[in-house]
């Protein structure tokens, strides 16, 4: 969302005060678009719509003369009250020129605006990006880039080679020995010279030259239509970098319905953000609970499954991808996983081996979200109880291994974690 004030300064405002005015205005409105995310539903969460700030936030400061002091002043006309009489409050609340008051002490104390879906995204997934994404590789039938194919005769005057065209010219001149001025202004001066000592022969002969040289310099031309030339180009491949991200959720007994809708806010937010801001990412969507598989996004977001809870299985079926479709070579390879934190003890140690030798040393980065019920509380005095996952991750991170670890209870927290861990830099904050 660009915010342009194109209006002139007019007297006793600022033009830095404006300035202000506006950051402060678009800071409130991008706060605003990232709030409504616990508000909207799922469907929701990518449309624009409307959003509201305070009435405060868009009033512009300006300079205005003070009152100095204390005055007593009598207004004319005034044929109900006298210098001294105490008015009555107004009914409903505040008078003045405004709104009408409130008998309930409400009023309109916002600024409500609709935003196009797409300033809507703009603002909500700014500044945010895949971190370390940096494999490249030329796309066969790709031809979004353009490179250098040489030199016409014909083409755009935006694409005129300047350089090209007048050595083309100069060396025409050259070739065609056309007269350079320097020679013409020094015949010219040995005329006059000649002429000021009045040698009629001398003379004679040199305005014969100096018209052929003259006659010469107009038939050869400065620059020629054949000396220009235009710069070509035609499309080419260009090396793009193409991403996976695995997006692996827990659907198992012990999930709540609380829990896979924080889950799952989580994923569309991520889902969005990929479609949005890149062209060469695919998203690889894997539901676990014993046994795990890959399901389309239908399936991901509104099948009801449900069983128990072996997490290895989710990245025993993305190993399985990976090395059918992505090779780690060629792809960046992220990894998104969300858990209740809950896992068969005995499936830890396959867990985390698996994390170690297999994953994690194909990844660009892996990002866990542990999400949790909202009623959930650690009595007074108790430490919180960590889960397995979150113990057995914790490890591995201790260890050496880059893991970005988060958790989440309530619906408003969804985004600021979301922004925490896809943000410029997300992949430094993650390292032990």
């Amino acid at each position: 969302m660009q915010i342009v004030d194109r209006r002139l300064n007019p007297g006793g405002k600022s033009l830095a005060n404006r300035q202000r005015f506006l950051r402060r205005a678009k800071d409130m409105v991008r706060d605003a678009v990232r709030n409504s995310a616990a508000e909207r539903g799922l469907k929701d969460l990518d449309r624009g719509g409307e959003i509201t700030i305070p009435s405060t936030g868009v009033r512009e400061p300006h300079f205005r003369r003070g009152a100095g002091g204390t005055r007593d002043h009598v207004l004319p006309g005034n044929k109900d009250y006298l210098e001294g009489d105490r008015i009555q409050r107004p009914r409903g609340g505040r008078g003045g020129g405004g709104n009408e008051g409130s008998p309930d002490g409400e009023g309109e104390d916002a600024f409500r605006f609709a935003l196009t879906q797409e300033e809507f995204l703009d603002l909500f997934l700014e500044d945010l990006e895949l971190p370390e994404l940096a494999k490249k590789r030329v796309v066969q039938g790709d031809a979004s880039g353009v490179r250098r194919a040489g030199y016409a005769n014909q083409g755009s005057p935006a694409n005129l080679a300047l350089g090209r065209t007048m050595r083309n010219a100069m060396s025409r001149r050259i070739a065609l020995r056309r007269p350079k001025p320097d020679d013409i202004a020094a015949l010219e001066e040995e005329l006059r010279e000649a002429e000021q000592d009045q040698d009629t022969t001398r003379a004679e002969a040199l305005r014969a030259r100096l018209s052929s040289l003259r006659h010469r310099a107009l038939r050869i031309p400065y620059i020629d239509p054949i000396d220009v030339r235009y710069r070509q180009f035609e499309p080419a491949p260009r090396p793009i970098a193409q991403a996976v991200m695995f997006c692996l959720m827990d659907v198992s007994g012990s999930m709540t319905e609380g829990m896979k809708d924080l889950a799952k806010r989580f994923y569309l937010l991520l889902h969005v953000f990929l479609k949005r801001r890149y062209r060469h990412v695919e998203v690889v969507f894997i539901r676990h609970t014993h046994e795990a598989k890959e399901v389309d996004e239908d399936t991901f977001f509104r099948s009801p499954e449900t069983g128990g809870t072996v997490v290895s299985t989710a990245f025993v079926e993305m190993v399985k991808v990976m090395e059918a479709r992505f090779n780690p070579a060629d792809w960046n390879i992220y990894v998104a996983q969300a858990s209740d934190g809950d896992n068969t003890t005995a499936d830890n140690p396959r867990t985390a081996e698996l994390l170690t030798t297999r994953v994690l040393p194909a990844c660009q980065y892996f990002a866990y979200l542990e999400v949790g019920r909202e009623e959930e509380g650690n009595p007074i005095g108790f430490m919180p109880r960590e889960t397995e996952l979150w113990r057995t991750y914790g490890t591995l991170r201790g260890a050496g291994h880059t893991l970005a670890m988060r958790k989440v209870r309530h619906r408003k927290d969804i985004y600021p974690v979301f922004r925490d861990l896809f943000r410029k830099g997300a992949t430094e904050a993650a390292k032990p």
